[in-house]
C-alpha cells in the first residue's frame, strides 16, 4: 500500500517474477504519476461503470511504450471515463514493443471469451509474431497477471463458463464432485460443485421467462447469459450452450426455474437427496 491506506494506490509483486503491478484509483493518479514505474513500457487496464447493467465492470485494455504519457492522454479524454486503473511493467525494463502488444492481444482475447465484463476495446488486436521462447515467457507473464488482477479487484478474466482443457481430450469437469439434478419435471438440468463454483452443464434447460418475483440482480444475470449466447433459445425453452459458472446453487436454480428458489433444496443427487442434506452429511 503506497500511501498506507487500504483504498489507495498499491504495488503488487510475486516472488521470482520479473513483473510488477501498480494499482491506483483515479483520484490518486496525480499523487503517484511521477513514480519510476510510469516511465516503463507496459500493459494497462482501465475499469469504469458499465453502460450495460448486465455486467459489473467496463474494462479498457491497452499497451504503451511509456505508461505516464498514455495515461495522461486518457485522463484528459472526456470520453474515457474510468474509476480505477492497473498496469503491469517489467522490473528489468526489458519488455519490448512486440511483447507488450502480444500481452494486450491475449488479454483482450481472454476477456472477451470470459463473457464476464463489458469490454470497451473497439476491436481485438491481432497477435504479433514472436519467437517460441518469447511466447513462452509472455504466457508466464500473463499467468501472473491473471493471479494479481482479482486481488486488485479486477474480475474481468474470471470466466463465466468452463471449457475443456486444450491439453487434454477429456473435460476437466469429469473429475469433480457429485452431480445434481434440478427437482422438476418441466426442465432437465444438471449441476456440479467445483472449486470454481457451481457449474450448470451444457445442454441443461431453463424456463424462457422470469417471474415478477425475480430481483434486478437475477434479471441482469439472465440478460447477460442470453446476450453472451451462454443461454440460447430452443422452441419453448432456453438451453445452456456452454458449461456455465454460478456463485451459488440458488443462482443456478433461479436461472433454470425462472423464479426465486432455494438451490439447497431444488438440487438433488441421483438418490434424490438434496444438496443441503449431502452438504450437512459431509460436514458432520
Amino acid at each position: 500500500m503506497i500511501d498506507g491506506t487500504e483504498y489507495g494506490p498499491r504495488l503488487g509483486e510475486i516472488g521470482n517474477w520479473v513483473g510488477k503491478a501498480v494499482f491506483c484509483p483515479r483520484p490518486s493518479v496525480n499523487k503517484i504519476i511521477n513514480r519510476p514505474e510510469f516511465d516503463n513500457p507496459g500493459i494497462y487496464c482501465l475499469k469504469g461503470d458499465p453502460s450495460d447493467d448486465t455486467f459489473d465492470e467496463k474494462i479498457y485494455i491497452g499497451e504503451a511504450e511509456n505508461i505516464r504519457s498514455r495515461l495522461k492522454q486518457h485522463l484528459s479524454d472526456p470520453n474515457r471515463d474510468f474509476k480505477e486503473l492497473i498496469f503491469f511493467v517489467s522490473k528489468d525494463e526489458l519488455l519490448t514493443k512486440t511483447q507488450i502488444r502480444y500481452l494486450e492481444s491475449r488479454l483482450v482475447q481472454i476477456a472477451i471469451e470470459a463473457k464476464t465484463a463489458q469490454i470497451d476495446n473497439g476491436n481485438s488486436p491481432s497477435l504479433p509474431t514472436l519467437h517460441e521462447a518469447d511466447i513462452s515467457d509472455m504466457e508466464y507473464f500473463l499467468d501472473q497477471i491473471k493471479l494479481i488482477l482479482p486481488v486488485m479487484g479486477f474480475k474481468f478474466l474470471i470466466s463465466s463458463t468452463i471449457k475443456p482443457s486444450q491439453s487434454e481430450s477429456k473435460n476437466p469437469l469429469d473429475e469433480v464432485h457429485e452431480t445434481y439434478f434440478i427437482r422438476t419435471k418441466s426442465f432437465k438440468a444438471t449441476m456440479k460443485e467445483t472449486d470454481q463454483g457451481y457449474i450448470v452443464l451444457k445442454g441443461s434447460e431453463a424456463k424462457k421467462s422470469l417471474s415478477n418475483s425475480c430481483t434486478d440482480t437475477y434479471r441482469n444475470m439472465r440478460r447477460r447469459l442470453v446476450e453472451t449466447r451462454i443461454l440460447v433459445e430452443q422452441i419453448d425453452k432456453l438451453v445452456f450452450a456452454e458449461d456455465a459458472i454460478f456463485n451459488s446453487p440458488s443462482a443456478a436454480s433461479n436461472m433454470i426455474l425462472g423464479r426465486n428458489s432455494n438451490g439447497f433444496t431444488e438440487w438433488v443427487n441421483k438418490d434424490g437427496l438434496t444438496f443441503k442434506y449431502v452438504q450437512e452429511k459431509i460436514n458432520n
